[in-house]
């Protein structure tokens, strides 16, 4: 028997394991424009926002920022900057007082996901979306919601306490 043929060694099995989970998520996932981490870290440590929406760019394969609203938004402000019939995330700083009269805040995730909108795009949304949130680094509360009624200000305000 020649020498120079190498046996074929088989690889250990969590390392297996490892590196086929690695492949799942490099193509489920989807790159997240750098704008979109800037802009959370604004919102989350310098509340210059109120809120900050973002669209999938289908055509380069990444998340971008659609639009951020200024701190004295409101929420009504928010939920007419989503589009009714396409899927979006956003998150949402929201303000309250506890029963014990303290100021607090909670950063809010939320994954638009209309029953109107393209298939495609659900899809799109929501394969991505776990990869999406772990980049922004501070979220308290996540909202899916298909329909605006599953994101009301008392929905938002029963989740908060």
């Amino acid at each position: 028997m020649n020498s120079t043929f190498k046996k074929k060694r088989k690889m250990p099995q969590k390392l297996q394991a490892k590196k086929n989970k690695m492949k799942a998520n490099s193509s489920s996932g989807m790159a997240v424009h750098d704008e979109c981490k800037l802009k959370f870290l604004d919102l989350k440590a310098k509340r210059k926002y109120r809120f900050i929406v973002f669209k999938i760019d289908e055509r380069i394969q990444q998340v971008m920022v659609e639009k951020v609203g200024g701190h004295d938004e409101t929420y009504a402000d928010f939920t007419a900057s989503i589009p009714a019939n396409e899927c979006r995330y956003a998150v949402f700083d929201f303000d309250f007082t506890t029963d014990e009269n303290c100021q607090k805040s909670k950063i809010y995730f939320i994954a638009w996901s209309p029953d109107t909108s393209k298939i495609r795009s659900k899809m799109l949304y929501a394969s991505s979306k776990d990869r999406f949130k772990r980049e922004l680094d501070g979220i308290q509360v996540e909202l899916q919601a298909t329909d605006p009624s599953e994101m009301s200000f008392d929905i938002i305000k029963a989740r908060a306490l």
